[in-house]
């Protein structure tokens, strides 16, 4: 029987070469899509789907995020003051009032497997859901939401999946597909960051994951795999057969954060969602 997920990893220790200059001195999780940081966006996600135990994988240098999510008492007292109930609200950042915070550092950049792995303490026993801020969803249910959902049917590893162009499959870990039953797809094998010409379908992985505890059992052995790195897709494969595995094909449009281009569509798809005809018109107009 599969249990409740309120246990929740958000891997954000990375440096965000890719974003530099503007992640020299702000972590890139904490640029903003609209009006709210990319962190946020991914904890309001995760409560949406009933987590109320939220822990960061981050660096020393990344004081930021943490201080996001902590109190603020010069603006508290001067919000207050002034009457300002809704911007009183906003200071809370998207966490649920039973919220439970977790700091860990990952020591080193050794892999996302290994980033998952720094968090074992605060997982426990229990399976966790794994969110990486980069890959944002766009839809009225949240992408772990529906994947909570199904969990309770399935349990083990279940992870997010859409079909991706065949010459991107080395960005990704790629699934051997099985059978499929509605929106859950068999999991017969796994491949981590595959060329082309070996990739098993173009089924990948998005940053969306439901983990069995006995994951970090697996990560334990350090085995590194592509790019030198401990992956989480290694781990899971060789957790097939031991417990089940299934992939979910969400439903909502992916935006990828990890780079400029997406990072961007993001932005605009999320403002459009929000900001209406006029809006819309003004675009036009940037784009005549």
């Amino acid at each position: 029987m599969s249990q409740k997920i309120d246990t929740v990893v958000f891997p954000v220790a990375g440096m965000g070469t890719r974003f530099l200059p503007a992640t020299k001195a702000v972590p890139k999780e904490m640029l903003p899509v609209v009006d709210k940081p990319l962190i946020q966006w991914a904890v309001e996600e995760a409560a949406a789907a009933g987590c109320t135990r939220f822990v960061f994988v981050t660096s020393p240098e990344k004081g930021a995020i943490m201080s996001h999510f902590g109190d603020a008492p010069h603006y508290q007292e001067m919000l207050e003051a002034r009457g300002k109930t809704r911007e009183l609200a906003l200071l809370k950042a998207g966490l649920p009032k039973n919220a439970e915070i977790f700091e860990t550092y990952q020591d080193a950049p050794l892999g996302l497997g290994h980033a998952i792995w720094c968090a074992r303490e605060a997982t426990g026993d229990k399976p966790f859901a794994v969110i990486l801020p980069d890959d944002m969803v766009q839809h009225q249910t949240g992408c772990l939401a529906q994947m909570a959902a199904h969990y309770e049917t399935v349990g083990g590893n279940l992870v997010a999946v859409e079909n991706v162009p065949s010459e991107e499959t080395y960005r990704y870990g790629v699934l051997n597909p099985g059978a499929e039953t509605d929106d859950l797809v068999e999991v017969k094998g796994l491949v981590e960051k595959p060329a082309p010409e070996d990739a098993p379908s173009t089924l990948a992985i998005i940053g969306r994951y439901i983990l069995d505890a006995k994951i970090m059992d697996t990560l334990s052995a350090f085995k590194k795999g592509a790019g030198g790195e401990i992956q989480i897709t290694d781990a899971m494969a060789e957790l097939i057969g031991h417990v089940p595995m299934h992939g979910f094909r969400f439903a909502g449009t992916r935006y990828d954060c990890g780079n400029r281009d997406g990072f961007l569509e993001a932005n605009l798809a999320f403002a459009l969602a929000q900001g209406g005809d006029e809006l819309k018109q003004r675009l036009r107009q940037l784009l005549d």
